[in-house]
């Protein structure tokens, strides 16, 4: 039986599985479409201004542990962390923000200060989102999703409750500042869908912002990228990047080779981490699993608008995350999940790694990276960019008491046309699908191809679901997989 394996994109979940199977034996070439590896986490140089492109937030640091671990490392041997502290500030409106601390401490001071009593009720949150953290790492998130007996154990029956609530109604059972709320409903946005719709387990995501803390690694994002990349290729991986497949040829029912850049190679083993309905239109009609049906009914994370942009000046009233809550939480959701639009009003989210890492931005200058969430699919023209640029840059300078517009040096943009283009993302979306009640576990996309031998799937859109510690994992539990049942 032959030893080769051949991946499909270079992402977080794509890297991992590289590094799995070379550890078990296998020659693995990944095949990138782009220039450089990582998938949605690239890399944008210029003019001196380093910005991460795609993910921002270095959440779960255990989950980036235990995959280094699993071959004898830690990330200490391939990037600097630094845990950040303050985690992130949140503005509601001109000089009125909250700020969350890197302490839990001060967190639990910051909630009483701003509502009476509600620290006592927070202590209470975050032990049942401690406990389904370390539940869902124990018994759920490791396992592959092909059969509903996984989410079948003791830990999880006795808290098949929380399947049935939402983390909206949790939140909202005891605290009544608005403020708060958002603080506390806004974590769950990186599962993809709106709090009101996520499954009362998913508070985990609270723990994992208030207990396990927010870091930084050195570099950005992207040397997590390179350091994945470097264990990779000790262990013997081969990178190819500018090479596009472009299709998956099956003969008698099992995978027989790829064509990339227009030319045909044999293969008897694939994985795709690349975007998974992308990687059925490789397919003939035939092989495909899911229909266009089944995918155009899922509910899809958002898009996003980005802009990254250099400023002449270091910047006043900010931190390194800041989230700028100052319009109506609600309202973009509906027009997000909902009544699928261009917001009327967007909440939006801005970083700037030069405040921690200053190599990222010339000396006296500041890196902004900003993002808009929104509805996948949406028309996506340079106008609609620049009026929604335009607007947030005015509320950016209303509520930070400051005039940026003026030392703007240059701005670069990303949108839904770009992740169709760059990522063969589905829709646009930028993080895969939603982990919402009937989107989680088994119910999600498999990772073994129903209906070819020896092609398999990694990434957001199967698995555990959306981020980047999901990823790692979804690479490792593949792997495990492809070594169970490969054909």
């Amino acid at each position: 039986m032959s030893k080769n394996i051949h991946i499909i994109g270079s992402g977080f979940s794509s890297l991992a599985a590289s590094c799995y199977m070379a550890k078990m034996g296998y020659q693995v070439t990944v095949f990138e479409k782009n220039s450089t590896v990582g998938g949605r986490a690239r890399q944008l140089k210029k003019e001196g201004f380093t910005f991460d492109i795609g993910p921002s937030w270095y959440w779960m640091p255990g989950v980036f542990e235990r995959f280094f671990a699993d071959f004898g490392r830690k990330p200490s041997d391939y990037y600097e962390l630094e845990k950040l502290d303050p985690a992130y500030e949140v503005y509601f409106g001109k000089n009125d923000s909250l700020i969350v601390d890197g302490n839990l401490d001060d967190i639990y001071k910051m909630f009483e200060k701003e509502e009476t009593g509600s620290s006592e009720h927070l202590k209470k949150f975050l032990k049942s989102a401690k406990d389904n953290y370390e539940t869902a790492i124990e018994d759920l998130v490791y396992k592959p999703g092909v059969s509903p007996l996984e989410l079948v154990t003791p830990t999880t029956v006795a808290r098949v409750s929380q399947f049935f609530s939402t983390v909206s109604k949790e939140v909202r059972k005891k605290i009544k500042s608005q403020r708060l709320i958002k603080i506390l409903e806004f974590p769950v946005l990186f599962l993809g869908a709106k709090p009101s719709n996520t499954p009362a387990f998913y508070n985990f995501m609270n723990y994992a912002d208030f207990g396990l803390g927010t870091w930084h690694p050195k570099g950005g994002m992207y040397s997590v990228v390179e350091g994945m990349k470097k264990l990779a290729e000790e262990l013997g991986v081969h990178f190819q990047t500018n090479s596009d497949v472009e299709k998956i040829f099956v003969e008698n029912g099992k995978v027989s080779g790829l064509r990339i850049n227009g030319e045909n190679i044999t293969s008897d083993l694939v994985l795709s981490g690349a975007d998974y309905h992308h990687t059925e239109t490789l397919l003939d009609d035939t092989y495909k699993q899911y229909s266009e049906s089944y995918w155009s009914k899922k509910t899809f994370a958002p898009s996003s608008l980005l802009f990254y942009v250099g400023f002449d000046k270091k910047l006043k009233n900010v931190h390194h995350h800041t989230l700028f809550f100052d319009t109506d939480f609600e309202e973009h959701a509906v027009e997000i999940y909902d009544d699928p639009k261009w917001p009327t009003a967007p909440l939006f989210y801005a970083n700037f790694t030069s405040l921690t890492d200053p190599n990222s931005a010339p000396e006296g200058k500041e890196n902004g990276f900003f993002l808009i969430p929104l509805a996948p699919d949406l028309e996506d023209t340079e106008e609609l960019r620049n009026k929604y640029f335009e607007l947030i840059m005015d509320r950016f300078e209303k509520i930070t008491n400051q005039e940026v517009k003026n030392s703007i040096i240059f701005k670069e943009s990303f949108c839904v046309n770009d992740f169709k283009k760059e990522y063969n993302s589905y829709k646009g979306n930028a993080y895969g699908m939603a982990n919402t009640l009937l989107q989680t576990a088994f119910l999600r996309p498999k990772l073994k191809s129903k209906k070819v031998k020896n092609l398999y799937f990694t990434g957001q859109l199967t698995v555990p679901g959306p981020g980047v510690p999901p990823s790692l994992i979804s690479g490792k539990i593949t792997s495990e997989l492809i070594k169970k049942t490969r054909l």
